[in-house]
């Protein structure tokens, strides 16, 4: 099949993009407004995008509707005013209180008390981290990049953060690296699914030249 996206005339139940884009990582995105109240949320459009330095990058689209003026979520107005944030990584023991931060909460509500987590002080930055979640990534805001959007009143925008701080706890480092079958990090796939890390298998680098594969001569 194929359909032209700027008109959406797919002919399927569900818009089929995010399914074909996947698995996302989930940058679960505490952040504080200038009163101090904090905002945990996950996005699913979210990677690291260098490494050096370290920098992430989450896109907080969409309108919150009694948010700012410009529709602007309360993730993208909190870092853009304060200049920080941090990435807490989602695990499959933390899914159902990841979801319970997902609800389109009215501004002001601070979401990790409502999914009962607790939040522990950062070392540079203002906004907490989620104590349960094994890794945290201590972020300054360096810019955000407005994208074209489709939707009236709404921002489709793209947040970049430096890492100036990570928190890795030791019982998911096995031999000094971070094991992902102790971590077991949750992604989102398309619509309301969602997919666990529990199997890995290596794949060294080849070196170039490259021998042609000939599996007779094997």
């Amino acid at each position: 099949m194929f359909y032209d996206t700027r008109t959406g005339d797919h002919g399927l139940p569900h818009n089929p993009f995010k399914a074909c884009v996947v698995p996302r990582p989930i940058g679960w995105i505490t952040s504080v407004n200038e009163t101090g109240v904090v905002n945990l949320a996950p996005y699913s459009y979210f990677n690291g995008v260098a490494g050096d330095p370290p920098c992430v990058m989450f896109a907080p689209g969409g309108r919150k509707a009694d948010g700012p003026p410009d529709g602007s979520k309360d993730s993208l107005a909190n870092v853009e005013r304060t200049g920080e944030f941090v990435c807490n990584l989602v695990t499959w023991d933390l899914r159902e209180a990841m979801n319970v931060t997902s609800a389109a909460a009215p501004a002001g509500v601070d979401e990790a008390a409502v999914a009962g987590l607790e939040m522990v002080p950062s070392r540079l930055v203002k906004p907490p981290r989620v104590k349960a979640s094994p890794i945290h990534m201590e972020c300054r805001y360096l810019q955000t990049v407005d994208l074209p959007c489709d939707s009236p009143g709404a921002r489709n925008a793209v947040v970049f953060g430096q890492v100036i701080g990570m928190h890795i706890d030791e019982s998911v480092l096995t031999d000094g690296l971070v094991d992902m079958a102790k971590l077991k990090p949750v992604a989102r796939l398309g619509y309301m699914d969602y997919c666990v890390v529990e199997e890995v298998f290596p794949m060294p680098r080849p070196r170039w030249p490259m021998r042609a594969r000939s599996d007779a001569a094997d």
